[in-house]
């Protein structure tokens, strides 16, 4: 028998605006009673949904669980900036591009799988254009730093073939409405997203397919007889196989351990406003990594916009909210200095949000026990990466092989970190040293 003590359960601090501003398309239900399942699904964001998705697909008319410590997109999936995007985007490295041709080429594909299917799935579910937005993607320069990391982004891409767009300072104030901007460097094939309503919405499309039970944390999982048992506070769920789709808290379930790096980001949405700051729509990458992502959503006349800067590494996975409003005053300054007529707008929601990366950008894949299958380490790109890691657990899960798969999996593991303190009190340096030098464009 293997039983597995659940280490540490997820804490989400402040309130995302993507959740609070969305709609819940059904009544939560948390699970109070035990169950027998086909599969069992732990984690209800990208990774989760998509493999029950895949699942469906797969195997119909078996039973698919999907349990969540929280209420769906109050996790991570729900704190999303909502990009998905399909070019080279490494949040470790000091600019996007992944290196050589072929590597750039096989992350891209890679990233369109994702998107591909997110696709089919916003489609199949009618998810409207403010959900699901396949409008690409710009990444804005403040600086002149800024713009030659945008001009090497951009002969990375040119030199296989990439369609993409320069955009200059008035161009950046048209859409904007800001002076703030040098230039920009559009590409086309990156979706947005509204990333709580994705989630819920995603949810709502697989409906009776699947039972998703809510504010049902796994304290314990336990293999026995070939078969898993998941408790929870109030219930338990058996099933023959199960996958962890729970990003870096996948180390609380014992597997993993010194490989992942656990980084939080922060954001901050606007009060509504109206009839300022440039069109109803946009969004912005900064051209350098480190930097400020910038959107603004309008809702019939009332527009918002929310600002994420900022960038921690806390193994603790957890967050005070004294951080996060300590980084909501920074992103005051960030915010006015961007939008000087907008200056002072109140921000009514900040929050931060989880990321798991891996020191060699690999997922957290594979078979890590006998019918427990892992879909974590999103590397920094959830909304995409989570998304194709989900898929591929459920192929791996049913056997079912593909060139996809197989790709996929050709990988080495994560690599092992230095140990501590180094490893914490190397990771803020170049955290830090890296915020430093975008200095405007953050």
């Amino acid at each position: 028998m293997t039983t597995i003590a659940v280490t540490r359960l997820p804490v989400d601090t402040g309130r995302s605006g993507w959740e609070a501003i969305s709609r819940r398309p059904f009544p939560a239900r948390t699970l109070d009673t035990d169950l027998r399942a086909d599969w069992l699904i732990i984690g209800a964001g990208f990774a989760g949904l998509s493999a029950a998705r895949r699942l469906t697909q797969l195997r119909p008319g078996e039973r698919i669980v999907v349990l969540d410590a929280r209420e769906l997109a109050e996790g991570p999936a729900g704190r999303n900036s909502g990009f998905m995007i399909d070019v080279p985007h490494n949040l470790s490295a000091g600019d996007y591009s992944s290196g050589d041709a072929a590597g750039t080429r096989l992350e891209m594909a890679q990233n369109r799988l994702g998107i591909a299917f997110a696709t089919e799935a916003a489609a199949e579910y009618r998810m409207p254009r403010e959900i699901f937005d396949p409008c690409g993607k710009i990444n804005a320069a403040a600086s002149e730093r800024g713009e030659t990391q945008n001009r090497n982004f951009a002969a990375s891409l040119a030199a296989i073939g990439e369609p993409l767009r320069q955009i200059d300072a008035a161009g950046m104030r048209e859409i904007t409405g800001s002076d703030y901007y040098r230039g920009g460097l559009y590409t086309p094939g990156a979706v947005l997203i509204e990333p709580a309503a994705y989630i819920r919405a995603f949810a709502a499309g697989l409906g009776e397919r699947i039972d998703v039970y809510e504010n049902s944390p796994v304290t314990a999982l336990t293999r026995e007889d070939g078969t898993w048992t998941a408790a929870t506070p109030k219930g338990r769920v058996t099933a023959p196989r199960v996958i962890l789709a729970v990003n870096g808290l996948v180390q609380a379930f014992g597997h993993f351990e010194r490989r992942l790096m656990h980084v939080f980001t922060y954001a901050s949405m606007t009060v509504p406003f109206a009839d300022k700051a440039g069109q109803d729509r946009w969004a912005l990458l900064p051209a350098d990594p480190m930097g400020a992502t910038v959107r603004k959503v309008t809702h019939g006349t009332q527009s918002r916009i929310v600002i994420r800067t900022r960038f921690t590494y806390d193994p603790s996975l957890e967050v005070s909210e004294a951080r996060v409003a300590a980084t909501a005053a920074k992103q005051r300054r960030s915010f006015d200095a961007r939008f000087p007529d907008l200056a002072g707008l109140g921000f009514e929601y900040s929050w931060a949000g989880r990321l798991c990366l891996s020191l060699n950008s690999v997922p957290a894949f594979g078979e890590v026990d006998e019918g427990l299958f892992s879909a974590c380490c999103c590397n920094g790109l959830g909304s995409v990466k989570s998304t194709l890691a989900g898929k591929m657990a459920a192929e791996l899960a049913t056997g079912t092989r593909s060139v996809d798969l197989d790709t996929y999996k050709d990988r080495p593991a994560p690599r092992r970190l230095p140990p501590e303190p180094i490893a914490t009190i190397g990771a803020r340096a170049r955290i830090r040293w890296q915020e430093m030098q975008a200095g405007r464009e953050g």
